[in-house]
């Protein structure tokens, strides 16, 4: 079986700049995680951090992280109100869709947001259009036909789906488009899409958007996995080529790791480019 590690993979720049900001301050507290990485996360934790789900579960005058998706203005609001002290760990590329988002709103146009409703990233947009008092509807809500729209996407997204689905509004609507993937999940999905074996593993955490889209995009089976446990149940025999990739906020020792398994599992019957 020959295995190939599909380029890029790693932290994006997002996700390195919150961790690094974020352990600047390891006794803090971080709302949500950070990213959605369970490795990650206990990293951050066996260093000191808390994660909490709400601001209320964080002492008046202690530090509190933003994530690498972002918060509403209203959350930001809480945590001045509350005498916090902010780290703001956001993707600057989730922070532009925050803008163009805003922007939307206060030119009078409706936003349609292309994301997961209830995702963290997606509600931090949702939040900011509400701030600036205009209405906002997470596809497939939609306004009337005919109305003019703002169109923006969470960044992890399928880009061939943010592209499809754009290409529909304008169909119905007047449409001023700002919506696309960050670089860095476009990047993997383009490889993703070109790897042309017979099954594909993708490393990441079952809560990550852009892991998961990751194994969407595949044009041959695929097996979102995060445990070695998982890795093991993966069917392997009858595979000739093996693609492996990572989601963004996966740690290149994970990656590592589930390489040195492989080969442990498939002995001499392991080549190609590792």
């Amino acid at each position: 079986m020959e295995l190939e590690i599909l380029e890029p993979h790693g932290f994006c720049a997002g996700v390195k700049g919150a961790l690094e900001r974020a352990r600047r301050h390891p006794d803090a507290w971080c709302l949500h995680e950070l990213v959605h990485n369970d490795q990650v996360v206990e990293e951050l934790r066996a260093g000191g951090m808390k994660f909490v789900e709400s601001l209320d579960d964080i002492p008046e005058g202690g530090t509190v992280v933003f994530s690498a998706h972002g918060v509403s203005p209203a959350v930001r609001e809480q945590a001045r109100r509350r005498g916090l002290r902010i780290v703001d760990a956001t993707c600057p590329f989730v922070a532009r869709v925050h803008r163009e988002a805003k922007e939307f709103a206060l030119r009078g146009l409706d936003v349609v947001v292309i994301g997961h409703k209830g995702h963290a990233e997606c509600e931090g947009i949702v939040g900011e259009v509400v701030a600036a008092h205009g209405r906002v509807f997470v596809y497939p809500d939609l306004p009337p036909q005919g109305a003019k729209i703002g169109v923006v996407s969470q960044t992890t997204m399928n880009a061939d789906d943010v592209a499809a689905i754009v290409s529909r509004l304008k169909d119905a609507y007047e449409v001023a488009a700002a919506a696309q993937v960050c670089n860095a999940t476009k990047e993997r999905q383009d490889a993703v899409k070109r790897f042309s074996g017979d099954a594909l593993i993708v490393l990441g955490g079952a809560k990550s958007s852009n892991t998961r889209r990751l194994a969407e995009v595949a044009r041959c089976r695929a097996y979102r996995v995060g445990t070695h446990e998982e890795l093991a149940a993966i069917p392997l025999d009858g595979v000739r080529r093996l693609g492996m990739t990572a989601g963004a906020s996966t740690p290149e020792k994970s990656l590592r790791s589930a390489i040195e398994f492989i080969a442990a599992q498939r002995g001499p019957k392991l080549g190609g480019a590792v």
